[in-house]
């Protein structure tokens, strides 16, 4: 299985159950693990055969950009299927985190990881 990553994406996004998290933006990081959907891009070095990181960004971005989401795992999981159903990815791992909203932690996330139910 051929798999690409992007490490560290950061997005401001408005996500949590407390009041203060209705109204103000958080930045998380994301963390994604996305399984190609077929090893022809390696044979090819053809960028159609590949999937694009910088659409995949987008979609994330604009997503994070219109929905409120009250936990860190419903995110994730919303994050997952627009990457194995929009992207046709048949494997994807999701690792979302708060940064520094618990006093002495970096991070507090969830992590992840979906099939397509097609495979």
């Amino acid at each position: 299985m051929d798999i690409i990553f992007l490490h560290e994406l950061k997005v401001k996004t408005l996500v949590g159950i407390y009041p203060w998290e209705l109204n103000a933006e958080q930045t998380i990081q994301l963390d994604l693990e996305i399984a190609l959907p077929t090893d022809l891009a390696c044979q090819t070095d053809n960028f159609e055969d590949a999937l694009d990181y910088a659409a995949i960004v987008q979609r994330i971005n604009d997503t994070l950009a219109q929905k409120h989401f009250s936990l860190l795992e419903a995110l994730a999981e919303h994050i997952a299927q627009i990457i194995l159903t929009e992207f046709k990815s048949p494997w994807v791992k999701v690792s979302v985190a708060k940064l520094s909203v618990i006093r002495g932690v970096k991070r507090v996330g969830v992590r992840i990881e979906r099939k397509s139910k097609s495979v």
